[in-house]
C-alpha cells in the first residue's frame, strides 16, 4: 500500500494477488499485528503474487483504527439473475422462476441499533481512536490488540457522553483481541453475543462504532462471507474464520460490534480492504472477528489468563490442489514431523486442504498440543505424517 509510513507488505486474500496491511495509512494509529516469526501456518514469502494483468487493482487490508476525520462517499448496487435451463437440445430454453425474496422490515433496524448502541463505546489513546462492546456490567470492554496497543493512557466514552478512564486487562495479540476495564463504573448494559456459527451468507447485519471519529454511527449491509482468512502486515500472523460484510467499516470502528437483527453481537470489527494505495476509506468489503472466537478469547483474558494459538511452523503460497510448503522453521512442529519444503498439503485431520487459505482455517480451528494426520504429496507420491501442534509463540 504505499505512502510513507503505510506498512504494505505481500500477502493472501482470496485467491487474488493483493496487498494485506495491518497499518493504518495516513493515520498515527498504534501499530497493527508486529511484524513475527513465518511460523504460524500463515503466508510466507511469495504467499500474495501480483494480479495478473485484467484481473483488477490491488487490494490492501488495513486495521480501522483512525483519529481524523475525512469524508468519504459510497454507493452500492444489487443484480437479480434469472436461471435458464434446456429440456432437451432442440426445445427452446425454459425460464426458471423463485420465489420473490422477501422485503425487509427496515423499520425493525432502528429498534435493533437502539438497543445496541449502549453497549458499544468509543476509545480514545490520545493519538488514535477505536471502539469497543461492554462485556460486564462493571466495565470490562472487548475490542482490537492493535486498537490499544502501545497505548499510554486510556479514555473511553459511553453512549450517554460521560468519559472514564480504563486500564488493559489482557491482550490476545495474535488473535487481535484485547479487554479493558473501566474505572468507577457500574451498571452498564452488556452486549448480548450471539453464535457466530450460525450466520450465514446473505443474512442482514449491522456494524456499530466510531469510524472516523464519528461515534454512535450504525451502518447496515449483509454477511458477505464467511470463513476469510486476514493477514497481518509483513507476513505476519494471520487471523482465520473472519466474516465478511458490505456493512459500511472505515478507520475508528474496530473492536466495534457486528450485530445480526436480534441485537446479537456476532462479531468484532477489525479490518477493510481498499482500492490501491491512496484508498483507505470502505470498498463494502469490510471483516469482522467472528463472535464465537472473540469471545472465547475474550473471557480467557477477563480471568487474567493468556489465549493459545496452535502453531504448524511453514511458510505457505498456494499449490495445485492444494497449499505448498514454501519454507520450514527448523526445529518447529511441521520440521520435527517431517514435512518439508516442496510438499504440497491435501489434507489437514479431516479438512481438505484446497489452498493456503484452507490449510490456515484448519490450523487455527485445531488447538496447540493436538495430533494431527497431514496427508501430503511429494515429487507425485502421496504420503501422510502426523503433526504434533505447537504453540504460537
Amino acid at each position: 500500500m504505499p505512502p510513507p509510513g503505510v506498512h504494505g507488505a505481500p500477502g493472501h486474500f482470496g485467491n487474488v494477488g493483493q496487498t494485506t496491511s495491518f497499518g493504518q495509512p495516513g493515520y498515527p494509529a498504534p501499530p497493527g499485528f508486529p511484524p513475527g516469526p513465518p511460523a504460524y501456518g500463515q503466508p510466507g514469502p511469495g504467499y500474495g503474487r501480483p494480479a495478473p494483468s485484467g484481473r483488477g487493482g490491488r487490494i490492501a487490508v488495513i486495521a480501522v483504527c483512525a483519529i481524523v476525520l475525512v469524508v468519504v462517499s459510497a454507493f452500492g448496487g444489487g443484480l437479480i439473475a434469472t436461471q435458464l435451463v434446456a429440456d432437451k437440445p432442440a426445445a427452446a430454453p425454459s425460464v426458471v422462476t423463485r420465489d420473490p425474496a422477501p422485503n425487509l422490515d427496515r423499520s425493525s433496524v432502528g429498534g435493533v441499533a437502539e438497543a445496541v448502541l449502549p453497549s458499544v463505546v468509543d476509545i480514545s489513546t490520545g493519538e488514535a481512536e477505536g471502539s469497543g462492546v461492554i462485556m460486564t456490567k462493571d466495565g470490562q470492554i472487548i475490542t482490537n490488540n492493535h486498537v490499544v496497543q502501545g497505548a499510554r493512557q486510556l479514555t473511553v466514552t459511553f453512549s450517554t457522553g460521560k468519559t472514564a478512564p480504563a486500564t488493559v486487562v489482557g491482550t490476545d495479540p495474535a488473535g487481535d483481541i484485547a479487554v479493558i476495564k473501566v474505572q468507577g463504573v457500574s451498571d452498564l448494559t452488556p452486549a448480548k453475543f450471539g453464535d457466530s456459527d450460525a450466520l450465514r451468507v446473505g443474512d442482514t447485519v449491522l456494524a456499530v462504532g466510531s469510524p472516523l471519529g464519528l461515534q454512535g454511527s450504525v451502518t447496515a449491509g449483509i454477511v458477505s462471507a464467511l470463513h476469510r482468512t486476514i493477514s497481518g502486515e509483513q507476513g505476519g500472523k494471520s487471523i482465520a474464520d473472519a466474516i465478511q460484510t458490505d456493512a459500511a467499516i472505515n478507520p475508528g470502528n474496530s473492536g466495534g460490534a457486528l450485530v445480526n437483527l436480534k441485537g446479537e453481537v456476532v462479531g468484532i470489527n477489525t479490518a477493510i480492504a481498499t482500492a490501491g494505495e491512496n484508498s483507505n476509506g470502505n470498498i463494502g468489503v469490510g471483516f469482522a472477528i467472528s463472535a464465537n472466537r472473540a469471545r472465547s478469547s475474550a473471557d480467557q483474558l477477563a480471568k487474567g489468563g493468556k489465549v493459545s494459538h496452535p502453531y504448524l511452523g511453514v511458510q505457505l503460497t498456494d499449490g495445485t490442489n492444494g497449499a505448498l510448503i514454501g519454507g520450514v522453521v527448523a526445529g518447529g512442529p511441521a520440521d520435527k514431523a517431517g514435512l518439508k519444503t516442496g510438499d504440497i498439503v491435501t489434507k489437514f485431520g479431516t479438512s481438505t486442504v484446497t489452498d493456503a487459505t484452507s490449510l490456515i482455517n484448519a490450523v487455527q480451528a485445531a488447538k496447540a498440543g493436538d495430533q494431527v494426520p497431514v496427508v501430503v504429496n511429494r515429487n507425485g507420491t502421496e504420503q501422510t505424517v502426523t503433526v504434533t501442534l505447537g504453540e504460537a509463540p
